[in-house]
């Protein structure tokens, strides 16, 4: 079953061009220069019920306009747009009952007010029954172990605290799809690996559909299987995240520990070296040549452990983005 379905979606902006200083000003009174912003441009996907998928790309490119137009909140220039079976910019409440969309950086608990009152609105806006509220509040207050701030007021919370409300307040009414945008940014590395662990838990307890955009390629390397990538508001790239690393990753990196000090001179021919110390060195070397050179080193130098790894993620979607071919 498909939850979501997009079809030839296109969101353009008209931007007003002003002229800098006084006379500029003036002038657009009378005449006024308009462009179109092209945010989204003729995408197409579909994603099936219970998929985790990871939407990433650089600053503008599109990611967050897109989760707006399969929300509701925008309306298509152009396309079709099909969540669960809804035009989301209908904005009907049975739809709006069975998404949510977490934005990172808007808040929608109440700053004044203790997250509990923001969470009791919320169960009156989506008309949850009392039984399932009260259920619901203490799998996601354990989930997310929040039990000791819920009636201190928000803005007195870390920010850690107040994202795992903000997904709390956003959960309440059990979404069967769940846009996150940037859900991790700003938080410590700890509080990032609390909260990927709980939308893995969440998206296998209750088969939602998840669509992730993130900043951070540790959030898309745990979650996300499939990834589809985006610039300048087309999509590039939309597939296996193992694909993609075999297509792209021209490098293996080679973690070597050695028992006693070796000389940097001796480990050049093998590689680019991108670490050294005198027992510890990692060396970018070509795939297909990675594990002649493992045994090399294990023959010729006092090797303790070694180790052979793909790039890191980031390094791979980076020079999809230069190159802009996939």
């Amino acid at each position: 079953m498909k939850s979501v379905s997009v079809k030839n979606l296109t969101k353009y902006f008209r931007v007003h061009q002003k002229e800098a200083g006084v006379a500029g000003s003036l002038k657009s009174l009378f005449h006024r220069k308009y462009y179109d912003s092209k945010a989204v441009d003729n995408i197409s996907f579909e994603i099936d019920e219970g998929e985790l998928i990871g939407f990433i790309g650089p600053n503008g490119a599109g990611k967050t306009t897109t989760l707006k137009c399969l929300s509701g909140l925008l309306h298509p220039t152009s396309g079709e747009v099909s969540v669960l079976g809804f035009k989301p910019f209908d904005r009907k409440n049975e739809f709006l009952r069975k998404i949510s969309l977490v934005m990172g950086q808007k808040n929608q608990l109440w700053w004044d007010l203790p997250p509990m009152e923001s969470f009791l609105l919320n169960k009156e806006i989506y008309q949850v029954s009392d039984r399932n509220f009260k259920k619901n509040i203490e799998e996601l207050v354990t989930l997310l172990d929040v039990k000791d701030v819920l009636n201190i007021q928000v803005r007195r919370l870390s920010l850690g605290q107040r994202m795992k409300c903000e997904l709390i307040a956003a959960l309440i009414h059990s979404p069967h799809v769940l846009f996150l945008d940037e859900p991790t940014i700003g938080l410590d590395v700890v509080m990032q690996k609390n909260l990927r662990s709980f939308i893995k838990e969440y998206n296998k307890r209750f088969n939602a559909t998840i669509i992730l955009t993130s900043h951070y390629m540790g959030d898309v390397e745990e979650l996300c299987s499939r990834v589809m990538i985006i610039d300048h508001g087309k999509i590039i790239y939309d597939g296996s995240l193992e694909q993609i690393i075999k297509k792209y990753a021209k490098n293996k990196l080679l973690t070597v520990i050695f028992s006693k000090a070796v000389e940097k001179e001796k480990l050049q021919q093998f590689g680019q070296i991108k670490e050294y110390d005198n027992l510890k060195v990692r060396i970018a070397v070509a795939k297909e040549s990675s594990n002649k050179v493992a045994s090399k080193i294990l023959n010729d130098f006092p090797v303790e452990d070694i180790n052979i790894e793909d790039p890191e993620i980031e390094t791979i979607v980076r020079f999809i983005f230069k190159s802009k071919k996939v």
